[in-house]
């Protein structure tokens, strides 16, 4: 679907959203409406929206640019700024909007279907403090110092400066001593700042706890809950979440790692044995360049429905890049690796235009596809979502917005292969199973790496005044309990520190669990998919992705056929099908 945006009634066509002078006046302009009735508000919340939308696509320009050109002092500086002179002045004006939403509502109720817009803004009014405003601007500041640091990164590797975005691909190299230099290569390099990322986490946790016991609350931890609109499960919940990975996928994992040490002929696996083939074939190259990656991905989003094809081939071609905000306006896609570019992938939503934009780091390898069809999958949720006038619906929660991304990981995996209609990532079934196993490996493994993460966070900001001795000896215990058995031998402070790769402790506090709830979900409607067929199942996923955030995140389950639950039980029943469904697909 294309959304054809109208004539602005409110929003000038014109406004540079970037400058504070230029939506004081219309923020002032609502704040000061006269509301009479229920219609007056809906206008009122529309208005709103559109606001918010050409606010939330300036930050997305600048946000874009910046992280494509981690480099270009420009960039840096221009999002440097909005976040210390932009943001600090929004931040309590929006609160004044949400207070006024708040005592408007009571007088003229709404109907239903604003129920979980009023909720949240509910939450934000009753979180918001003055003095947490120049503390959030300091964290922003912080991530992207964060992202300075780490997309500086590079290594000089067989003769040439390399970032580390582009090592990945020697882990996959049949040759070992060679993977063990690589590995060693980056383990060096990003220990050499590992003073300067411990500092920022430090600096990251004293605020955000700060943050916390300002809006009242004993830590960090209940305020995240809240402010990230977690009111349909709690840390009890996430606890049997971390239970039911350790005792459902953690032996899954450890067995496939026992299987590939003895088809590697090795007595103890290392950190750099963990994605070589196993049978010595050269690594999966599925494609050559973003062009590439984009016409195969077409290939295989055909296969699986036509609607969602459609829906990919409006970001074009892949052959582009980011170079200024200006390019973030016209540019949809920004995929390979490069010198200089922030780590990771992401979609971000340009809401006024209502197009999406994805980033990736694409180096050439099967990973890689993996993060093209998940990015994708949240590019579908937001272009079905495109005719909802109102930009808080647009979105979902995250956990649910990251089944519209994981559920393409999976539903896409047969169609990776030989068959109608052009040329896919493989041309052999050897290739196709290599590459489907891959997948469903990647789903046991990713969740102990969910429940750790969630783990270590919650710990660290419920004890936030720990040592980083006592870090470093909480995240060892959690390798313990949710890692693989690796001989970390001489590797020690590397294994305290794995930590530091996962850019979301910086960036994102407390935003990890919901990829563990989220791949319970994928992994659900992946079931469907081989029992009721792949059409049922990418119609539930459809329908849900429709809804946007209209509904509350069990309802969303319920409509795309899922059950809202992460405790052991449903762990276990998807753990022993996923075994059953690799049993089939042989090394």
């Amino acid at each position: 679907m294309k959304h054809t945006p109208l004539a602005p009634a409110f929003v000038p066509a014109e406004l540079d959203a970037a400058r504070f002078d230029a939506i004081e006046p219309l923020i002032r302009s609502l704040l000061t409406r006269s509301i009479n009735s229920a219609a007056e508000l809906e206008a009122w919340l529309v208005d709103r929206s559109d606001l918010a939308s050409a606010i939330s696509e300036a930050r997305a320009r600048l946000y874009i640019a910046m992280t494509c050109n981690t480099d270009d002092e420009a960039a840096q500086l221009a999002y440097a700024t909005y976040v210390e002179q932009v943001t600090p002045k929004l931040s309590p004006l929006f609160f004044e909007l949400d207070t006024k939403l708040a005592a408007d509502v009571k007088a003229h109720p709404l109907p239903l279907r604003f129920d979980v817009l009023v909720r949240n803004a509910q939450a934000d009014v009753e979180l918001f403090r003055p003095a947490n405003v120049p503390i959030e601007t300091e964290l922003a500041k912080l991530g992207q110092k964060y992202d300075q640091v780490v997309g500086a990164m590079t290594v000089q590797f067989e003769g040439q400066e390399r970032p580390l975005t582009q090592m990945g691909r020697y882990q996959e190299a049949p040759d070992r001593p060679t993977r063990e230099r690589a590995w060693r290569c980056v383990a060096e390099r990003r220990l050499q700042d590992q003073e300067a990322i411990s500092g920022i986490y430090d600096e990251m946790i004293a605020l955000r706890t700060k943050i916390g016991i300002n809006s009242g609350f004993k830590d960090f931890v209940g305020y995240a809950y809240k402010s990230n609109h977690r009111f349909d499960y709690d840390v009890a919940a996430c606890e049997r979440f971390h239970a039911g990975v350790a005792a459902a996928f953690v032996p899954l994992m450890r067995s496939l790692d026992s299987e590939r040490a003895s088809l590697l002929g090795v007595t103890a696996l290392r950190p750099w044995d963990m994605a070589v083939d196993v049978k010595g074939r050269p690594a999966l190259h599925p494609f050559e360049g973003g062009a590439d990656l984009v016409a195969k991905s077409q290939v295989v989003f055909a296969r699986l429905d036509p609607r969602l094809a459609r829906l990919f081939a409006q970001l074009g071609d892949g052959r582009g890049r980011v170079r200024s905000a200006a390019d973030a306006s016209s540019a949809k896609l920004d995929l390979d690796s490069r010198k200089g570019k922030a780590p990771g992938g992401y979609q971000y939503m340009l809401e006024r235009s209502r197009v999406p934009f994805i980033f990736m780091n694409a180096s050439g390898l099967h990973k890689d596809v993996q993060t093209m069809v998940h990015e994708a999958g949240h590019a579908f949720h937001s272009m079905l979502c495109t005719d909802e006038p109102l930009v808080e619906y647009r979105s979902s929660p995250i956990e649910f917005a990251e089944v519209a991304s994981m559920s393409m990981e999976l539903l896409t995996m047969r169609h990776l292969g030989p068959g109608a209609g052009g040329r896919a990532f493989y041309d052999d079934a050897e290739g196709l199973r290599r590459a489907c196993r891959d997948q469903l490996k990647r789903a046991v493994t990713v969740l102990p790496w969910i429940a750790t993460i969630d783990a270590f966070q919650h710990w660290v900001y419920a004890n936030p005044t720990h040592t980083r001795a006592d870090r470093g000896a909480f995240w060892l215990g959690l390798d313990d309990r949710f890692g693989s058995r690796l001989d970390w031998s001489g590797l020690e402070r590397t294994r305290e520190l794995l930590w530091h790769r996962q850019m979301h402790l910086f960036g994102s506090p407390f935003y990890y669990i919901e990829y563990g709830i989220a791949q319970l979900g994928a992994l659900q409607l992946w079931l469907h998919s081989l029992e009721q067929g792949e059409a049922s199942a990418v119609e539930h996923y459809i329908k849900a992705l429709s809804l946007g955030g209209t509904k509350p995140l069990p309802e969303l389950f319920k409509a795309a056929g899922l059950v809202f639950d992460f405790g052991p039980e449903t762990l276990k029943r998807l753990a022993d099908r996923v075994h059953a469904e690799l049993a089939k697909l042989p090394e």
